[in-house]
């Protein structure tokens, strides 16, 4: 019993902290110092993981998220093109269907794109599972983008379900004419509205408070924004009211690039400008988002 040595506090500690040998080539590697994060850069497979999530969220209940949207916009076409597209009305030279169509294409993928996105940190809320997006190893930028970008994927599935309806609707044709602009302004009002979704799922509380949303803001904006018109028959400040509502250029220029002229303006520069524009406020709305996520606002405390 004499001849056995203590062990000493400082040897425990070299121990815990000692080289980890591996069984196949006897390399070592040594743990990470307290506070040093394992994982640098972007963590691909915990972003890719919360999309995936996200994405089999809605397909799960595809009829409710994309088969049910496209066949209520299908319905808002038919019932337009009956009371207003009687008679061979045209709108910007083309049929009232022909018209109204691009902008209930995206009309759709918008209001989806806004569903998605504040659905999914508000049911964390209220069922008291949101620890399950906030404990794993993702950034705020990481956690955003992978909403969002789950977010757009169901606004390009109802998108592109709506739009194989409408081209099989009587009366309805679907001439591509400037690609970029249908997917530009599509990709941006589907961005702008799911980072709208995301901000009003950090800020809600209940389900109310998600619908008084939408009932109150996105809808009046979709339905406000030119969908079933041109600004030019409103009075002028209405058009001026008009101008301020981003939807509206979304609208607009998407239907340019099925159409080649919209109501924002004449020629090529305006809708330029709008898509440019369109991609400010999305910065906008992107740095807002992380900083409310940083903060933890309402997630955290």
């Amino acid at each position: 019993m004499a001849d056995q040595v203590p062990n000493s506090a400082p040897d425990a500690q070299i121990a815990a902290s000692s080289l980890v040998e591996s069984e196949g080539g006897g390399a070592s590697t040594r743990f990470a110092p307290h506070g040093r994060p394992v994982i640098t850069g972007i963590n691909r497979i915990g972003l890719w993981s919360l999309y995936i999530k996200e994405v089999r969220r809605f397909l799960k209940v595809q009829t409710q998220t994309i088969w049910a949207p496209a066949v209520t916009t299908l319905l808002f076409l038919v019932i337009f093109t009956v009371a207003l597209g009687r008679g061979g009305r045209e709108v910007l030279g083309v049929s009232f269907a022909d018209f109204v169509a691009p902008g209930l294409i995206v009309m759709g993928m918008m209001q989806n794109g806004f569903a998605n996105s504040s659905f999914s940190l508000l049911s964390g809320k209220i069922q008291g599972t949101i620890i399950d997006l906030l404990m794993p190893p993702l950034s705020e930028g990481e956690l955003m983008t992978g909403i969002v970008a789950a977010a757009v994927t169901r606004a390009l599935a109802v998108g592109c379900t709506v739009a194989l309806a409408m081209a099989l609707y009587p009366g309805v044709t679907l001439h591509v004419v400037q690609p970029w602009a249908i997917v530009w302004f599509g990709l941006m009002g589907s961005i702008m509205l799911a980072l709208m979704g995301l901000l009003a799922s950090i800020w809600a509380e209940k389900f109310d408070h998600n619908a008084a949303v939408t009932n109150f803001v996105i809808a009046p904006l979709s339905l406000l924004s030119g969908t079933f018109y041109v600004i030019d028959n409103l009075a002028p400040l209405f058009q001026a009211i008009s101008r301020f509502n981003p939807f509206f250029y979304v609208i607009s220029g998407f239907r340019y690039g099925f159409l080649g002229q919209s109501d924002i303006g004449q020629g090529t520069q305006p809708i330029v400008w709008a898509a440019l524009g369109l991609a400010v406020l999305n910065l906008l709305l992107a740095a807002l988002c992380y900083r409310l996520l940083k903060s933890g606002w309402k997630i955290k405390s």
